[in-house]
């Protein structure tokens, strides 16, 4: 029995559920319609690969990702200058190009002008009009034993850093690297103030 002066209860149970429930009972047709897609582009798109154009190799923003590497939208005017391709050829024969994106290390613009180089030195570039050869086109030989890539090419993958084994000494064992690193500090912090103190000695040794 309710007991006390409570809200007489009037539930409100019918809410129509039928509307809020999603299901997935199309994914196996959405699978095989996005594989005839892709086949359907791959014809569409030959002798191109199936992936795109290529990327440059970029490191992932802020301090959580900046380790891992990815796929980044475009090569820099730069890069493309360095390998020796110009900016208006790199988008007809398969590069990207992000004319916004910055170099900030040497080693980044390094490892992407030398995957702009291998691609180059991969490349079968098919004439616009058959038979009608121009400057910068694959021989015919080339071209008759052509295929187009399927899926990732170049791919970008993380080199592991090797671990050097290293046998532990009496001297490692013995450093205290707490009480090293509190004594750099305050030699750090007191470099202005014996410098000054040399210069005023130094001064007074003139005298």
């Amino acid at each position: 029995m309710v007991k006390h002066n409570n809200v007489i209860p009037n539930g409100h149970f019918r809410k129509h559920w039928q509307n809020y429930v999603k299901t997935w009972f199309n994914q196996p047709a959405r699978k095989a319609r996005r594989r005839i897609a892709r086949q359907k582009k791959a014809v569409r798109i030959f002798p191109r690969p199936t992936s795109g154009p290529l990327r440059p190799i970029v490191h992932g923003q802020t301090l959580k990702y900046n380790m891992k590497l990815r796929a980044g939208k475009g090569f820099t005017l730069e890069e493309l200058k360095a390998a020796g391709i110009s900016k208006k050829l790199a988008p007809t024969i398969g590069i990207a190009v992000d004319h916004r994106r910055k170099n900030r290390s040497l080693e980044g613009l390094q490892a992407n002008v030398q995957r702009l180089k291998t691609y180059k030195a991969k490349l079968v570039v098919f004439p616009r009009r058959a038979r009608k050869f121009k400057a910068g086109d694959s021989a015919a030989e080339e071209l008759a034993t052509a295929t187009q890539v399927q899926g990732p090419y170049m791919p970008i993958s993380l080199e592991k850093p090797s671990v050097e084994l290293v046998k532990v000494t009496e001297e490692m064992k013995s450093f205290k690297a707490y009480n090293k690193l509190r004594v750099e500090r305050m030699n750090e912090r007191h470099i202005g103030a014996r410098m000054k103190k040399a210069a005023e000695a130094e001064k007074e040794d003139k005298k």
